[in-house]
């Protein structure tokens, strides 16, 4: 069990936890890719591996030189993060980088890192927040990701869930979490925000654009949590035919401020360095498309404010 730390004194004000350090919201500059990818392995996609320090470099120079200006990678724990490589490459594009700790679906990881890990995975979380991943003197991850299920959560999912929740009441740390198939969200909120009581406003659900039910979208956004519309131009995805419809009805329903926008960059393919939508897709072609439909100042809130503050927290470690 991992103890809360308790503030004796002021309470610290809000930060956003980068590899460089935290900053407050108001610091950032620029646009915000509240979920994409510059390193990642699995099994799931054999050869497909974002693996290239020279891509990862030019990916975000051409996101910033589109008007990037801050991108939390998702990837978390045992899935090639690299993250001895994100600081450099966060000072070399001047672009901030939220990094995540965290542990994705079962099917991600080999049997017997799972059975290392499972043994004390809040303190891995929590380690990785407050001291560096890979130990004192790294990167410290800002963010905490996990994953449910299609559909429903089985026990990794609830383990990992609950691991994910004793972090975040030791450090008050986000929580992401990746919907498979967008699917799952009030079975997440219940666990995360009913079961184990972290406040909704401190949940990021992922991958809400690959299931556009504009009721649980809603319900998930009254409860207080933030919804993430990410991975466009996916042709087997509910995505950018539908997304901006789902978007208005919650800008409509006076939810706007819970929208996020990201780009879920998974495979070199993707890379706009490599022929993909990529990164600048999100700050460019995305929000020029969203525009024809709701209006520019709501778009732009989607992609500077909401993030800043959804990423945000009041650090107790």
């Amino acid at each position: 069990m991992v103890t809360p730390h308790r503030p004796t004194g002021a309470v610290p004000a809000p930060a956003l936890r980068t590899v460089l350090g935290d900053l407050p919201p108001q610091a950032l500059r620029g646009r915000f890719d509240a979920h994409d990818h510059l390193f990642l392995t699995t099994p799931q996609l054999p050869g497909q591996e974002l693996a290239d320090t020279g891509a990862a470099a030019a990916e975000l120079r051409a996101f910033q030189e589109a008007g990037g200006g801050t991108v939390a990678q998702w990837t978390p724990y045992g899935m090639g993060r690299r993250a001895s490589e994100l600081a450099y490459l966060s000072r070399e594009s001047g672009v901030r980088i939220v990094a995540a700790t965290g542990l994705h679906q079962a099917a991600h990881y080999a049997p017997e890192t799972l059975a290392r890990v499972r043994k004390d995975l809040a303190g891995l979380f929590v380690a990785e927040l407050t001291e560096g991943i890979g130990g004192p003197g790294g990167p410290r991850a800002g963010l905490v990701k996990v994953a449910g299920g299609f559909h429903g959560l089985d026990a990794h999912a609830r383990h990992t869930l609950s691991a994910a929740a004793e972090a975040h009441h030791a450090t008050g740390a986000a929580i992401g979490v990746h919907l498979e198939l967008g699917t799952g969200a009030l079975d997440v909120l219940d666990l995360l925000c009913d079961g184990a009581g972290v406040p909704p406003q401190h949940v990021i659900l992922g991958h809400l654009n690959r299931s556009p039910d504009t009721a649980v979208h809603r319900t998930a956004a009254e409860a207080g949590a933030y919804l993430a519309f990410d991975g466009p131009s996916r042709a087997h995805h509910a995505t950018d035919w539908r997304l901006p419809e789902a978007l208005a009805a919650l800008v409509d329903a006076g939810y706007g401020d819970r929208v996020l926008l990201g780009g879920d960059t998974t495979t070199a393919g993707a890379r706009s360095v490599d022929g993909g939508p990529g990164m600048p897709y999100v700050v460019l072609g995305l929000r020029r498309r969203l525009e024809l439909t709701l209006e520019k100042e709501a778009v732009e809130r989607m992609l500077t404010v909401n993030p800043a503050r959804a990423f945000a927290t009041e650090w107790r470690a």
